[in-house]
């Protein structure tokens, strides 16, 4: 089993996060520490960003940086203990709203598609859209 970076890249779907992950310098905290909760927005939920925004993001090292620690939670935590929660801080400082809706668990907006799958440090959940610090 690999770790975070190496699960999201054999997964495929998650280019666009993992080329963001490495231009903000975050490769080696993924691939090393943990565990972690990573919310990983597919190559289709960066797509509905507005035109030019991952661009500015990766020329902007620091925001990049605040936009992607804000989809990962500290500690292993499955689909079932994240469906418990309402809230849960973020790695950027913020909290992520947690709701459940026709049996669908939300992290602010985006819809949770897909769920616990293991890396070596953590565990990913999948999003159709990218989160934004409030």
């Amino acid at each position: 089993m690999g770790n975070l970076l190496e699960t999201a890249k054999q997964a495929g779907g998650f280019t666009k996060l993992t080329r963001a992950i490495e231009a903000a310098g975050l490769a080696d905290a993924l691939n090393q520490q943990g565990p972690f909760t990573v919310f990983a927005p597919t190559d289709e939920a960066f797509d509905k960003l507005p035109p030019g925004t991952l661009d500015a993001l990766l020329k902007d090292k620091k925001k990049l940086t605040a936009v992607l620690t804000y989809h990962v939670l500290s500690g292993k935590m499955t689909s079932d203990q994240v469906a418990k929660l309402h809230n849960a801080k973020t790695l950027q400082g913020s909290e992520v709203t947690i709701s459940k809706e026709n049996g669908s668990v939300h992290i602010d907006k985006a819809s949770v598609v897909k769920v616990d799958i293991e890396a070596s440090n953590g565990v990913i959940h999948v999003i159709d859209e990218v989160i934004l610090p409030k």
